[in-house]
């Protein structure tokens, strides 16, 4: 399993030729409370940098955009009920939605954890 960021402050961990995505702990220590989360529908189709849900805090509403290209496998409708666990666990619990790779070239434009602790620092 491999975890890669973006510049956007999204996270994929990806397993095979599904990833998960989530925001980054970074993103959401700006963001602030999170109190609302607007997932993308499963089965939609999204090119790298579409904008696929919205996460809004306290602050902010801020779009979550596609780290790449791929469909939607499957949505964390946890996030619909409790979209603070955005707050306690970013990385973690709180990913948002999981998509099938349309295209592996894609993943050697993002950032390894080294690499996105050096662009958030």
């Amino acid at each position: 399993m491999t975890t890669l960021f973006t510049s956007d402050h999204e996270w994929l961990r990806i397993e095979g030729d599904v990833a998960t995505v989530g925001i980054t702990d970074y993103a959401q220590q700006q963001l602030g409370d999170i109190v609302f989360v607007d997932l993308p529908k499963v089965g939609r189709a999204l090119k790298k940098a579409d904008a696929a849900a919205v996460v809004e805090s306290v602050k902010a509403a801020s779009d979550v955009y596609a780290p790449i290209s791929g469909e939607i496998l499957e949505v964390n409708e946890e996030l619909s009920s409790e979209p603070a666990l955005v707050n306690s666990d970013a990385q973690g619990k709180a990913w948002f939605f999981k998509m099938k790779i349309a295209d592996k070239s894609e993943l050697g434009e993002l950032m390894d954890e080294t690499a996105y602790k050096a662009h958030t620092a």
